[in-house]
Formats: structure tokens, C-alpha cells, sequence
């Protein structure tokens, strides 16, 4: 009776003291910014640059369209206010023809525009980038778990001593 009493005391023992290491096991989880890993590996991309550049062209173009349309209004008041209502006619003709060509030209530049900055943000070059870096901090740093913080409601709370966004852009070098 007292050996079957000693090896429940050693079993229970073991269990508790075995208890006691899986309790220590705590499972760590990383949080990175991938918004803001993204906005650093692109800021001085080549193709971001050209993406700002054609931007800024586009723009320019519809500026100097819409100045002409300012220029041809103030003539056609200034023929309303003359009586010459043919030559205003003709002005307001004209005005209106430019008016559906600046329509139809920012309509095209803005797909164009998008179709550029989608193929950026899908850049398959980034994500092999992202992914093998994660793996190797996530590795090295003892992590179980690394969530994105663009997943918000996934994330009710996390310790900023979890994010790893910087290391991230560290290693990718930016």
C-alpha cells in the first residue's frame, strides 16, 4: 500500500512538474505593418517613380485642357456681350467638344493610372521579398505566429514590443 502510495505521489509529481514546463511554453506572436513595409520598399522603386512621373504628366494635360476651356468661356462672354451670337455659337461648339475630349482623356489616363499602381501593389518580386523575410526574423526571433495589422479585426490587442515591421524593412534593406 505505501509503494502504491509513493508512485501515485511520483506520478503525480511528474504530471505536475510536466504541467509546470508546458505551462512555460508560451506561444510568441509577431505583428507586422505590411502597409508600411510596402510604402518603404516602393518609395524609391523605379517603378513608382515612373508611376508619379506619368501622374504628374497626366495632370499637367488636363491642366492645360482645362485652361483652354477657361480661355474659350471668357471669349464666348465676350461675344455674348458684343451681340455676336454666331461667333458665340461657334465658341460654345467648340467648348463643348473639348469638354467631352477632356471627359473621355481623364477617364483614360485615370484607368491607365490604376491598371499601373494595381500592377505595383500585386509585384510578386515584393511578396517572395516579404515572405522570406518574415520567415527568417519569425525563425530566428522564436516567433510561432506573424499577423498583418491590415487584418485589424483579427487583432483585438497587441504589445508594440511584438511588431516587427522594422526589422522587416531592416532586412529587405530599405
Amino acid at each position: 500500500m505505501k509503494k502504491r502510495f509513493f508512485a501515485l505521489i511520483g506520478v503525480l509529481f511528474f504530471m505536475a512538474a510536466g504541467s509546470g514546463l508546458y505551462a512555460q511554453q508560451i506561444t510568441k506572436f509577431g505583428v507586422v505593418d505590411t502597409a508600411k513595409v510596402y510604402n518603404a520598399y516602393f518609395r524609391n522603386s523605379a517603378p513608382v517613380r515612373n508611376y508619379e512621373k506619368k501622374k504628374a504628366e497626366f495632370q499637367e494635360e488636363i491642366n492645360k485642357y482645362t485652361d483652354e476651356l477657361q480661355k474659350l468661356q471668357l471669349k464666348k462672354l465676350e461675344y455674348e456681350k458684343a451681340d455676336n451670337d454666331a461667333q458665340a455659337q461657334r465658341v460654345q461648339a467648340e467648348i463643348s467638344k473639348k469638354s467631352e475630349f477632356l471627359v473621355e482623356y481623364t477617364n483614360a489616363k485615370n484607368i491607365e493610372l490604376e491598371s499601373i499602381q494595381k500592377s505595383l501593389q500585386s509585384s510578386d518580386a515584393f511578396y517572395k521579398k516579404l515572405y522570406e523575410s518574415l520567415a527568417k526574423i519569425a525563425e530566428s526571433g522564436g516567433y510561432s505566429m506573424i499577423l498583418s495589422l491590415q487584418q485589424a479585426n483579427a487583432i483585438l490587442w497587441y504589445s508594440s514590443s511584438v511588431d516587427i515591421t522594422e526589422q522587416v524593412i531592416a532586412d529587405l534593406g530599405l
